[in-house]
Parts: C-alpha cells; structure tokens; sequence
C-alpha cells in the first residue's frame, strides 16, 4: 500500500514544470516528490523499517511501453535532486548531476525517463535518523542499520509504485555504483543493463578506515550526545571534519597541488600562528561549513557504515557467484587518479563478469581529478555513457 503526500505530483505526470531553463541543456524547474510505503521493509541486520517514505525526482517522459527509464543511484552526499532547479532563484545551484541529465546530455531526457530517489538512511526527504518514528519522536540511534542492499530492496518499491517493471539501465557512481550493482544480483529480471563508475564490489580495509575517521570525529563532538541532539546544536564541528576528510580522499594529489599548490590565503607571507594559512585549509574548511548546511550527521553514521558493509559477495560466498543471479551487459568505468576506488578494484569485478560469461564493456579513463572525474569529466563521460546508452537503444529497439 502506498500513500502520497498532498503535494505530491502524481507518479503519471511525467513531465516537469514547464519554465524556462537558466542554462543551455537544463531540465529547468523539477519538484521532489514523495512516496510513503505503508509495508514493513525487511533489512539484512535482521531488524525491519515498519513503514518508510522515498523522496525522489524524474526528468523526461516514460515511453508508452514503460521500457525507457534509466535509475540514477546517488552517493553517499547526495541526494534525489540529480539535475535542474527547485526554485527561480538565481542564486540556487543546480543538481549534482546537472551536466549529465537534460535533452542532449549523456543521460539523454529527450529519449530517457530518469528517476533518482534519496537512499533510506539518508536526510533528504527519505527516512533515517532524523525521520519521526512510529511513536512520533526521531529515530536518531534507535533507527536500524541498514545497507545498500536494503537501499536497492526499498528503491523496488518505488518502482512498482510508478508501474516500471523493468529498467532500460541502473547507473551510479561511487555508492551509486554499488547500487547498481546490487540492483542486478538481487533483481536481475528487472535490469536491462549497469552502468558501474568509479565504484568497487567490495569495500577495502582503507575505504573503511577512512569512514571511521569521519565517525569519530562526530562522536568526539559534545554536541553528538549519542545522536540525541536534534533538540538542540547540532555536532557540526565534527561533521565538518569528517566532510573534510572525505572531500580529500575524492580529490587526487595532481589535483589538489594544480589547484592550491601552496599558496597562502592571504597571498602573503606564511602568518607563524594557527589561523588559515594555505589556500587549501580554506577551502577544506568552506567544503566542511557548507556540508553541514545540508546534511545531518546521524545519516552520515549510518550511510557510511552501509557503505563500509558492502561486499556483493554477501550471502553468496563469493564474487562469482553473487555475479551468476545478473543476466545484463555491464559498463564499468575507472579513473587513473581515483584512489579511493582503484582502477585494480574495477578490474577485479570485470574479471569475475567475464569469469560468469556476462557481457562486460571496460572503460579505464586517464583523469587527473580524482574520484571526482566521473562528475567533472563531462565530455569523456557524455561519449562514454552516452554512446553507451545510445548503442544499447539502438540495439534492442528502444523508440
């Protein structure tokens, strides 16, 4: 059973507001909506969401048969706004993915339905941590762990709610990624193709470690009180720090010395005190103020604790045979410079694709950007996933 918001656009009228868009290729104005599932979600840890709510966007038209829509998994700061604007302010930034999803982009809304819903953990508009309970107080620290699997067993229910029996293709970047993964093992039947970027099958001993340290600097911060803190200040200071910890593992050396190098803030000589002596400390600290604007730091404890779970041989015994449930093409795309998902991490899944006789596509991209370059390179990735989708379409006879 499915309830709807007030506000809530029906899941039928496919189109978005028709304003005129503020840059070349926009979806122009689109509207979050809402969708609440009254079934009770089982969860791997064994404990279960009695009820849970799905925010989600869609850019573009479904086709007659149901057969073009492409799901857009998002990582772990992001949210369902993948492209466009919520408002006319001209001050407003547009989606995170804007320069992929429009008429013409790589994920092309001219022939693409896209869909993107914000994960279940997450704090911006789908249930986790900050959400009321059934009792009516906020889950903070009594809200379940939950996983990407989980992620993906919540997002099909979205899907029957918009009456899309099957994807045209799954496509995520980073946590993204191990979604779409997830999407084929788990619901094969209903994934007509991955698209797998700057991702791994599994997470590494250093991707864990570098979500601990972002935990404990949140636990360290008075403010957190067990997660008890959303009637009062909020642990921002270690939210921050863990932002900035994160923000450099998605950043390259190349990129950070081109960018900063070691220049002063101030363009000055160095200060000999503890205030903001380099460029890059400032922009570490903006990057910290500005996550903590937007993101809640129970939500950043549980997501990453999803993301360090995550091993897509989980319950299979092994790669190989998790891999042996898909029955669809995958792309996979790396980046030279991406450290925090290596390239030896995509080859390994790649390996075990082909191992199963799976029909895989292999991109290694040389980029200096880091694990950023999947959102920054917008013309390799356009040729890419784009000419990728394109064949596709054209393969199976999509209209």
């Amino acid at each position: 059973m499915v309830l709807l918001q007030e506000e809530t656009v029906s899941p039928y009228d496919w189109t978005v507001h028709n304003i005129p868009a503020r840059r070349p290729g926009s979806v122009g104005i689109v509207k979050r909506q809402y969708a609440h599932f009254m079934q009770t979600l089982p969860l791997r840890s064994g404990e279960k969401l009695e009820g849970f709510t799905l925010a989600y966007e869609t850019y573009g038209t479904l086709n007659e048969a149901r057969s073009n829509a492409i799901l857009i998994c998002h990582a772990l700061s992001g949210d369902a706004h993948v492209a466009g604007y919520h408002s006319t302010n001209p001050n407003e930034k547009p989606g995170w993915w804007d320069d992929a999803v429009g008429p013409g982009k790589m994920f092309d809304t001219d022939r693409f339905f896209v869909i993107c819903s914000n994960v279940i953990g997450g704090c911006q508009g789908s249930t986790g941590p900050s959400s009321l309970g059934p009792d009516g107080k906020r889950y903070a620290m009594r809200f379940p762990f939950v996983t990407v699997k989980d992620m993906v067993a919540a997002q099909r229910y979205l899907l029957d709610h918009l009456g899309i029996e099957k994807l045209f293709s799954v496509a995520g970047g980073s946590m993204g990624g191990m979604q779409a993964l997830q999407w084929a093992v788990d619901y094969p039947e209903r994934v007509g193709s991955v698209l797998f970027i700057a991702s791994t099958a599994r997470s590494s001993t250093q991707n864990i470690a570098f979500n601990e340290i972002g935990r404990q600097a949140i636990y360290a911060d008075p403010n957190w009180k067990q997660g008890d803190y959303y009637d009062g200040p909020a642990p921002s200071a270690g939210l921050s720090v863990a932002r900035m910890v994160g923000h450099i593992t998605y950043m390259s050396e190349t990129s950070l010395e081109s960018k900063f190098g070691r220049e002063t803030q101030s363009g000055s000589d160095l200060a000999y005190n503890f205030d903001i002596d380099f460029s890059v400390e400032s922009y570490l600290k903006h990057q910290g103020e500005k996550f903590v604007e937007r993101f809640d730091a129970n939500s950043y404890l549980y997501i990453t604790k999803a993301l360090d779970y995550y091993d897509v041989a989980d319950g299979f015994g092994s790669m190989e045979a998790a891999l042996a449930q898909t029955r669809c093409p995958f792309l996979v795309v790396s980046f030279s410079s991406d450290w925090l998902y290596t390239d030896a991490q995509a080859q390994e899944l790649v390996t075990a694709l082909k191992a199963v006789g799976r029909e895989v596509e292999y991109d290694h991209v040389e980029a200096s950007f880091g694990h950023d370059s999947f959102l920054v390179e917008v013309e390799t990735m356009t040729h890419l996933i784009g000419g990728y989708l394109n064949r596709l379409a054209e393969r199976t006879g999509l209209e």
